[in-house]
């Protein structure tokens, strides 16, 4: 009972700073809430978000801010077609001393922080893109047959633009299923953008205060995984996920003509994570099906593929998903 008592108090306290850090983060970064609910709960969860958007849409003032509010060492990659992994990763070089000796003495790359912004991750040859892999799942790296720790927490938030796609290597899935969520950044709705007209072109600009501390953050994290899910949640969580898959019994006929692959364990491992910072961010002690039914697009998107045929016929995965999404729930209820 005592246990109860702790981790509901822990609960609350979070919910009140996540809030502040909310608030925090809305100074500069104006509007597009659900943006920046899906980017802290990638943090609290301990894993990673790749923002999609066109370019100017903030993305680069969002990661910077949410380094600044969280309180984490941040690091930058303009990711180019030439961009090789030592320029991420670092390398060894070859010093002599003053008495004439000689060793290698490593330089770490910009990967050794706490919150790596992938700039473009997508304009990187596969060679480049790879070097992130080990980083993404280990949180270590191997140089020079080495293993490097990288600092905790750490967490990459990547940007890609889907609209320009000349010079540019489509992210393999190993590395699509290592992104907790895919976040989409669409254009502002008309009141957002002239806030940010109004506080964006004046001669000062607002700043964002500290809220957390990395050490926080690892705090807010163990907690996330310790919030209570309901069996019927959980049960939810399983049913979308297979449901997802062509070739399972519990896949309609929208998931067998049209998806050529569909989500794996990660992708439930991902939503009984997120369902739990999304109850958390909207001041709740536990997920309900309604942060299922929110997360699903975000989570399973980039998990699964569309076929051949049905990218002919113009079918969308957010679409399906959704449509698979309301199908279980009507199941569930039923």
């Amino acid at each position: 009972m005592a246990d109860t008592t702790e981790l509901l108090a822990g609960i609350e306290a979070l919910g009140e700073k996540i809030a502040e850090a909310r608030q925090a983060v809305g100074r500069r970064f104006i509007g597009q809430e659900r943006v920046v609910e899906l980017s802290l709960a990638a943090l609290l969860c301990g894993g990673h978000g790749l923002l999609v958007g066109l370019p100017g849409m903030g993305k680069t003032m969002l990661v910077d801010t949410l380094g600044t509010v969280m309180g984490l060492k941040s690091g930058r990659v303009q990711f180019t077609p030439d961009l090789m992994p030592a320029d991420i990763l670092g390398s060894e070089v070859l010093e002599t001393a003053a008495d004439g000796t000689r060793s290698f003495r490593f330089i770490e790359g910009p990967v050794f922080c706490q919150l790596l912004m992938a700039d473009e991750i997508n304009r990187a040859s596969p060679r480049t893109q790879s070097a992130l892999l080990q980083a993404m799942q280990e949180r270590e790296v191997t140089i020079a047959g080495q293993h490097r720790r990288l600092p905790a927490p750490f967490h990459v938030l990547a940007t890609q633009n889907p609209i320009e796609q000349e010079g540019t290597y489509p992210l393999p899935e190993a590395q699509l299923d290592r992104f907790l969520v895919q976040i989409d950044v669409d254009y502002p709705d008309r009141g957002t953008e002239r806030d940010i007209l109004l506080a964006t072109t004046g001669v000062e600009s607002a700043e964002s205060p500290q809220v957390f501390t990395a050490a926080d953050l690892v705090a807010a994290q163990t907690t996330v995984r310790r919030m209570p899910v309901g069996e019927k949640v959980v049960e939810l969580i399983l049913d979308l996920v297979r449901a997802c898959r062509p070739g399972e019994a519990e896949a309609g006929r929208a998931v067998t003509d049209s998806v050529s692959w569909g989500p794996g364990p990660r992708a439930a491992q991902a939503l009984m994570l997120t369902v739990r910072a999304r109850a958390l961010l909207q001041g709740r002690l536990a997920p309900s099906a309604e942060d299922v039914l929110a997360l699903a697009r975000p989570v399973l998107s980039h998990r699964m593929a569309l076929s051949f045929a049905a990218r002919a016929r113009g079918e969308s995965l957010a679409e399906i998903i959704e449509s698979v999404a309301r199908d279980v729930t009507r199941a569930e209820a039923a």
